[in-house]
């Protein structure tokens, strides 16, 4: 067991003289099975390829990815684990300082939209070799989409690279049977009946039953058609139940995305996660400090993937899925026993989970033969009558974990969905996250506290969480333990003003918890409320939505959560003052601050003296000055 090569030198170790696919990867290589291209290189593998790995090479060098000559069969092409401008900016569009995918988490090592660059490099070295894209970027960027850190609605990433096919979702089916077509003589341009992917064509009477969207240009003039176009998007998810959908660019060009690939077996999901993965890093990173993002990631278990909870800021659905696909315990235990013999586990399993941890199965038994009802989300505004609420699965699975020997202690640091765990009727899976898998505190998702904003969202109302929290203190009390919950929470989602945004301050002062850190709503593609930005309505029922897009509202809501902070007193006075709420501000326990002009005048009363003629200065009495001798 080996490393894939990342140099020209390791491949002639290996005896290759050419491989069969380039993978250019915009992160470092870690090969571990928590990181997209880790997976897809070794499943290639597996299946009898080549794969050499062209990690974050210099983009501002064509040559760069000359490095193994010409592939065989093509290039592989992705922005890493995170899409590029993600990656690189925060939600003010501010340069991030680190890139935790990076050596040493140095910044800049990527472009920005890495995988139009990388396939710009690509064709200005190999004119004709097949280029297929993927990974989180690709995937969310499909289709047309809006691109928040140019605010303007961009065509699909298929056109914009230049690639030839797109794989969307995980990809692992997708890519095997596009590296089988292509061993077999198949043209890349002839390849366009793989599920899970996006291709180009000029013929539209090709595509066999498909739905066609509004066309581009129609989407540049009015936001309402780009609303209308991800709303049946939305609904072609399912691997089950979508059908291709044609998305016209202009006089005979067409972006085509076929269905889903199908959900992953239990058996597929175990031989995946069970390939020979070096489980970190490559070594040639280790003088430059390692790969921040690996160590968190080395000694935890991934259990399932996909996501029926549909949260409307998450692009799960779009990537994932909601249909659940889960590991064996077997497998799981097994990837736990490797971890024991690591030279460097101290006894701790960092997370056992996936999208959301105490997701296990289908949410009902229908959705692996019929899948996910397209009309109706599983647990939003409240479970489905169908929903099947069951964490006997999960409980069995961390009991086994614990027992190994070499395991002090596993913890469970995915989310879990709390409304999720109030609808199963036995409590025994909270009472043992409580005993055995937090340490003191227990990160939770609410994100507002007020009901129409939350349904924006697609998360419970806030009745739901507040009875969460007494179970969750009840629990802790049987138990005699001390243990608090953390609540993320998010400023400025679409819908949210700034009464809300005060509400949401109000909840903190009751709470007694200042949030060191706060998410503002960051527009991320292909995301329900990303739509909702950009348009200005709800995509699903067209009703228009307040958006708080102005930066200064934005900050303001943001130190509304953090109204204890010195540096944000001048937001929150002008935002209560706006909202109506001054009543908020003064020395009542349920004021947020105090009235700054008695601190100011007293202060100013101390400079003003400081800077009066010594004359002037003492009790008040003025005093004379000695007369000087002429």
């Amino acid at each position: 067991m080996d490393d894939l090569p990342i140099t020209k030198q390791d491949m002639r170790k290996r005896g290759w003289t050419q491989p069969d696919f380039v993978y250019v990867i915009g992160d470092a290589y870690v090969d571990h099975p928590s990181f997209g291209p880790a997976i897809i290189s070794r499943v290639l593998e597996t299946n009898g390829y080549k794969v050499a790995i062209l990690a974050q090479p210099d983009w501002k060098k064509p040559e760069t990815v000359t490095e193994f000559g010409k592939p065989r069969l093509g290039f592989l092409v992705s922005a890493g684990n995170m899409d590029s401008m993600v990656n690189h900016y925060t939600v003010s569009k501010k340069r991030r300082n680190t890139d935790a995918y990076t050596p040493g988490g140095v910044s800049g090592k990527r472009p920005d939209y890495a995988t139009i660059v990388y396939c710009s490099l690509i064709r200005q070295m190999y004119k004709d070799v097949p280029i297929v894209i993927g990974g989180i970027e690709a995937s969310l960027r499909r289709l047309a989409h809006y691109d928040y850190w140019s605010n303007k609605l961009k065509k699909s990433i298929l056109l914009d690279s230049g690639a030839d096919l797109l794989i969307y979702g995980m990809g692992e089916l997708a890519v095997v049977e596009i590296a089988d077509s292509l061993q077999s003589g198949l043209s890349i341009r002839d390849i366009t009946f793989v599920q899970g992917t996006v291709y180009k064509t000029r013929d539209r009477d090709s595509v066999y039953d498909g739905i066609v969207l509004p066309d581009y240009p129609a989407l540049q003039q009015n936001k309402l058609e780009y609303a209308k176009s991800f709303a049946i998007q939305y609904k072609n998810t399912d691997p089950f139940l979508a059908k291709p959908l044609i998305e016209p660019y202009g006089a005979r060009q067409y972006v085509v995305q076929n269905p889903p690939a199908r959900p992953l077996t239990v058996q597929e999901m175990d031989d995946i996660y069970e390939l020979p993965y070096m489980r970190n890093y490559h070594p040639v990173y280790e003088k430059a400090g390692g790969i921040p993002a690996a160590s968190e990631m080395r000694f935890s278990l991934t259990s399932n993937r996909g996501c029926f909870g549909g949260c409307n800021f998450c692009a799960l659905t779009f990537h994932q899925g909601r249909s659940l696909q889960s590991r064996s315990h077997e497998s799981l235990l097994r990837e736990a026993v490797w971890m024991t013999k690591d030279a460097a586990f101290k006894g701790y399993i960092h997370d056992v989970g996936g999208p959301t941890a105490n997701f296990r199965a289908p949410a009902c038994d229908k959705q692996m033969e019929h899948g996910a009802c397209p009309n109706r989300q599983c647990l939003f505004p409240s479970p489905c009558r169908n929903l099947r609420a069951d964490h006997s699965d999960y409980v069995e699975l961390l009991r086994k974990l614990r027992h190994l020997p070499g395991v002090k202690k596993v913890f469970i640091r995915s989310g879990i969905r709390f409304d999720y765990v109030l609808a199963d009727s036995d409590d025994t899976f909270l009472k043992e996250l409580c005993r055995y898998h937090i340490s003191g505190q227990l990160r939770v998702a609410p994100e507002h506290v007020t009901d129409r904003v939350l349904r924006l969202m697609g998360k419970p109302d806030n009745h739901i969480y507040q009875k969460f929290v007494k179970r969750f203190e009840q629990v802790n009390r049987q138990l005699g333990m001390k243990q608090y919950l953390v609540p993320y929470l998010m400023s400025s989602h679409p819908g949210s003003g700034l009464t809300d945004a005060v509400a949401l301050a109000e909840y903190i002062r009751d709470l007694g918890y200042m949030p060191e850190q706060v998410q503002d709503f960051y527009p991320t593609p292909s995301t329900i409320s990303t739509c909702m930005y950009y348009t200005g309505v709800d995509p699903r029922t067209m009703e228009p939505v307040y958006i708080p897009a102005n930066p200064h509202e934005k900050a303001m809501q943001r130190a509304l959560i953090q109204y204890r902070r010195p540096e944000n007193y001048d937001l929150v006075r002008e935002a209560l003052l706006k909202a109506g709420r001054s009543d908020l501000i003064g020395f009542d326990k349920k004021c947020l601050i105090t009235p700054r002009k008695i601190k100011e005048e007293g202060t100013a009363r101390k400079n003003q003296a400081r800077k009066r003629p010594h004359g002037k200065q003492g009790n008040g009495r003025n005093r004379r000055l000695p007369k000087t001798k002429k």
